[in-house]
C-alpha cells in the first residue's frame, strides 16, 4: 500500500464515487479503478461495494478511512518538515559560551537569528575553550564562541570582531576625572583581575602588558568573572581592566574609561566549529554572523550602553 493508492482510496471514500473521484485526482476512471483494486487484493478484502449511484464503504474500507487521513497528514507533515530543515528552517542550534561573552555581541547575534529563524531551538552551555573544543568533537555542540583561540586541524576559527578595553572604577576615584586612562595611570593602584584561570586568559594578558611596560600590577583581588569583577568594583575593592562590553552590566557606582596601550589596544571574540561541518542551521548562524561582522568597524563608544 503506497501513498498514491492511500489518496486514491481516500478520495473514492469521501466522494463515494469513482467518477467524482477521478475528477478530483484529475485521472482518469479506469486508472483509479485499477489502482483500487490493486489495494484491495493487496489487503486482501474489499473495501468498496459498487451501487448504480456509485460506491459504498464496507466495514473494512470505514476501518482504513479511519487510518488513513493520519497517515497523509503525518506523511505531508514530515515532508514538511524535512524541508524546512534542510533549508535551515527547522532543527536545533547549540551554542557553547563564556561568562563575558553573553553581556553584549552573543545575545546579538542570537536574537538576530532567532528573529530570521524562530524555527530552529537554540542551546546554550557555559563552557571553557577546551570544553567547546571537545563538545564540537563530541558533536555536542555546533558552535563556539570565546577568546585566545588556537588553530586545530578539526576545528575552524573565525574572527567575530575585535573589541576595545575598558578601565572600570568605582565613582569618586581620581581617575575618574580622567577621559583616558593608560597603564601608567594604574600604577600601584589596586586591581580586580579575571579570570582567575591557569589557562591563558585576560588575567594573563593584562599581566604581561603590565610587565612589559614596566609597571607595577598590584593585584587586590582575583575573581571567577566579569561580573563578579565589577561588582568587587562597585564595592570600592579596586579597579578592574575589562572589555568594553562590561558597560553593559550597568552596575550603579562604577564608571568606565578607554585604555590606551600598546599590548592591550583590544580583544578578539571568535566563534570555533567543525571543519566540514555542513548543517543548514550552522550555516545560516554563520551567514547572520558574518553580516554583523561586516557592518564595520565598531569604536568604544559602540559597546557602551545608552
Amino acid at each position: 500500500m503506497d501513498l498514491k493508492q492511500m489518496r486514491y482510496f481516500l478520495a473514492v471514500a469521501q466522494e463515494l464515487n469513482f467518477g467524482r473521484a477521478a475528477q478530483r485526482l484529475h485521472i482518469a476512471q479506469p486508472p483509479l479503478t485499477r489502482q483500487i483494486r490493486a489495494l484491495e487484493d493487496e489487503l486482501g478484502t474489499v473495501l468498496f461495494i459498487r451501487t448504480p449511484k456509485g460506491a459504498e464503504l464496507t466495514d473494512a474500507g470505514e476501518a482504513l478511512l479511519a487510518e488513513v487521513p493520519n497517515i497523509l497528514d503525518l506523511t505531508r507533515r514530515a515532508k514538511e518538515q524535512t524541508q524546512l530543515a534542510g533549508k535551515g528552517l527547522l532543527g536545533r542550534l547549540d551554542v557553547g559560551i563564556f561568562s563575558s561573552g553573553v553581556i553584549q555581541v552573543i545575545p546579538e547575534l542570537l536574537a538576530i537569528f532567532h528573529a530570521q529563524r524562530p524555527g530552529i531551538r537554540i542551546g546554550l552551555h557555559n563552557m571553557n575553550r577546551s570544553q567547546q573544543i571537545e563538545a564540537l568533537r563530541q558533536r555536542r555542540i555546533n558552535i563556539g564562541f570565546n577568546r585566545f583561540m588556537h588553530d586545530e586541524d578539526d576545528i575552524i576559527v573565525e574572527h567575530v570582531l575585535d573589541e576595545p578595553f575598558l578601565v572600570a572604577m568605582y565613582e569618586g576615584h581620581p581617575l575618574c576625572g580622567q577621559d583616558m586612562l593608560t597603564l601608567d595611570d594604574l600604577d600601584g593602584e589596586p586591581l580586580i583581575l579575571y579570570p582567575n584561570l591557569p589557562v591563558h586568559g585576560l588575567a594573563q594578558e593584562v599581566a604581561q602588558a603590565f610587565e612589559d611596560e614596566g609597571i607595577h600590577l598590584a593585584v587586590a583581588q582575583e575573581a571567577e568573572d566579569v561580573l563578579t569583577s565589577i561588582a568587587l568594583v562597585a564595592s570600592r575593592f579596586g579597579l578592574c581592566i575589562t572589555t568594553a562590553s562590561a558597560a553593559n552590566l550597568r552596575l550603579p557606582g562604577v564608571v568606565y574609561r578607554p585604555l590606551k596601550s600598546g599590548r592591550l589596544r583590544h580583544i578578539t571574540l571568535d566563534c570555533l566549529y567543525r571543519r566540514h561541518d555542513h548543517s543548514p542551521a550552522l550555516q545560516a548562524f554563520l551567514d547572520v554572523l558574518r553580516a554583523y561582522r561586516h557592518r564595520g568597524d565598531r569604536s568604544t563608544a559602540d559597546f557602551l550602553p545608552v
